[in-house]
């Protein structure tokens, strides 16, 4: 069994990753809120002590707007704590898989789903920054695996962790009579966060670089959103929107490496029948 360390075991994904993968890794969480004021020999203290086989680096700040206005704190959140990690997962020979994002893809200007390869220049501090982590990452230590992963949701449940992720915003919606806009000219695939959870295992055994994670989807937010809502049996006011944006991701490389996801509308029904909501 792989022992690896884990970071961000507090949050959204990581505290998931504790829960579900405990009986196929030796998982050993880094504490709650270390991460945030370790230094960088502090970092390469506890990677040389804990003497892991992997280190999966989950923690980020991943909310877009709070970067765009605390850029610095961004920074070193999504640039030089994943550097810092890289150079100590090197030197104590341990394979470093970390979370990059889809919002490497913003400002792209292409149609249809994007491939690793496409020239990049991001529109947002957030994308710019785990842009460059990508690539300061991969020089640090050629053999990280770095996933750009899409918007994740759950439902309440398993006493973890939750953010207002796609599935709740729906369902808070419908509940007090909310109106939701989205676009159809905005192009994203959304991914049940557990399956996220376990594709990390096969993830850990890819070959060094950049893969896109998560499920693909074959239409716009709007149209997705009708889909999820019918799904759900439930019925928000959607109201179109414009805006144009396209974060589609072609995941084939990393299904050439065993990591397959649902696409965007049959992760909803796994979820709902996670649940025990759906047959």
């Amino acid at each position: 069994m792989k022992r690896v360390l884990l970071t961000g075991a507090g949050g959204f994904v990581g505290a998931r990753a504790a829960e579900q993968l405990s009986g196929q890794l030796e998982l050993i969480p880094v504490p709650r809120g270390w991460i945030q004021n370790a230094s960088q020999p502090d970092i390469a203290r506890l990677i040389e002590d804990m003497h892991p086989d992997a280190v999966l680096h989950l923690a980020a700040l991943a909310d877009t707007g709070f970067c765009e206005k605390n850029p610095d704190a961004s920074y070193r959140a999504n640039v030089l704590v994943p550097l810092w990690i890289a150079q100590a997962a090197r030197g104590a020979g341990a394979k470093l898989v970390a979370f990059s994002s889809d919002q490497v893809y913003a400002g792209c200007g292409r149609d249809g789903a994007l491939s690793e390869d496409v020239p990049l220049s991001p529109s947002n501090v957030y994308g710019r920054h785990k842009l460059e982590a990508e690539q300061r990452v991969l020089d640090a230590a050629p053999d990280a695996v770095l996933l750009r992963a899409t918007w994740m949701y759950d439902l309440p449940g398993y006493r973890l962790p939750m953010r207002a992720g796609f599935l709740v915003q729906l369902f808070r919606a419908a509940l007090h009579g909310e109106r939701l806009m989205f676009s159809d000219r905005d192009f994203r695939g959304v991914t049940y966060v557990r399956q996220a959870v376990s594709n990390l295992v096969p993830a850990l055994e890819l070959p060094g670089g950049v893969y896109n994670y998560g499920s693909e989807n074959d239409c716009g937010m709007l149209k997705t959103a009708r889909r999820f809502c019918a799904e759900l049996g439930i019925s928000p006011a959607l109201i179109p929107g414009d805006r144009e944006r396209n974060l589609l991701m072609d995941t084939a490389k990393a299904r050439r490496g065993g990591v397959v996801f649902d696409t965007t509308c049959g992760g909803v029904v796994r979820c709902l029948a996670d649940y025990g909501l759906r047959g």
